[in-house]
């Protein structure tokens, strides 16, 4: 009962913060872990937990989704699912002890681009857009990031967002409505190539797909009511002692 406890809890209150600012991987991931599940199979199932606030997002930016520049429509969906995909299967065949050893690096990077993704915002928001950017460029830097969020998932909205602000697009409500139909896409096809290979643990997955659920639509309105930079600077904090108990335990 404790260790359900646990992922129950980590579920809802990163399915909370996945609705207001993001970083619910900070507490799906450790909490599997800490329960036993094997890093690669816990980062899988985690994964899982977490896809249906991904598809309520984009049902919920329906109106507002639009291909950056440089990229159709069909564009996108195919490269995020090409991504997903490729970066599950790179996933499936990393063994455990190397996923080990990348889990508080992937982590630490994460929180980085957490805490620094108003700024990273910022820069790509500044570029110069004047210029379409080449269709080569912009379809080589969604699979790349598509690949990252099917391999790992945290800090993927902040990556996302920097990405269709580097390729010209300037409509917030229409970057935060890609972002979530792109998560929700790999993040899908990514869930097929878990399952596929045996890597998800389904009651855990299950359960706490449910509390995640229940955390963005109940939890994210209490989330609401803490200050902005109290909410990003316990997140940040979160990232960073989770990262420094994995490195611990190498």
């Amino acid at each position: 009962m404790g260790e359900w406890s646990l992922l129950l809890a980590a579920a809802f209150v990163a399915g909370a913060l996945n609705a207001v600012a993001g970083g619910g991987s900070f507490l799906t991931l450790p909490a599997l872990v800490f329960t036993g599940v094997p890093p690669v199979m816990a980062n899988a199932t985690g994964t899982v937990a977490l896809l249906p606030g991904y598809l309520a997002g984009s049902w919920g930016f329906r109106e507002d989704i639009e291909a950056p520049p440089g990229l159709s429509m069909k564009r996108v969906i195919g490269l995020a699912l090409l991504g997903g995909a490729a970066g599950a299967a790179l996933l499936l065949v990393t063994p455990e002890a190397t996923f080990r050893r990348v889990v508080p690096w992937l982590l630490l990077a994460a929180t980085a681009m957490f805490a620094f993704g108003p700024q990273l915002r910022q820069w790509a928001a500044g570029k110069d857009h004047s210029q379409a950017p080449s269709p080569l460029k912009a379809g080589l830097g969604m699979l790349a990031v598509a690949i990252y969020g099917g391999y790992f998932n945290g800090g993927l909205g902040i990556v996302l967002l920097a990405l269709f602000g580097l390729l010209g697009q300037t409509r917030l409500a229409a970057m935060n409505g890609m972002k979530n139909l792109v998560s929700a896409l790999l993040t899908a096809i990514a869930v097929v190539v878990y399952a596929a290979g045996g890597l998800v643990e389904w009651p855990q997955a299950l359960g706490m797909m449910v509390a995640a659920t229940l955390g963005g639509y109940g939890g994210a309105r209490l989330a609401r009511r803490i200050p902005a930079a109290w909410l990003r600077a316990g997140i940040v904090v979160t990232g960073l002692v989770m990262s420094a108990l994995f490195f611990w335990q190498q």
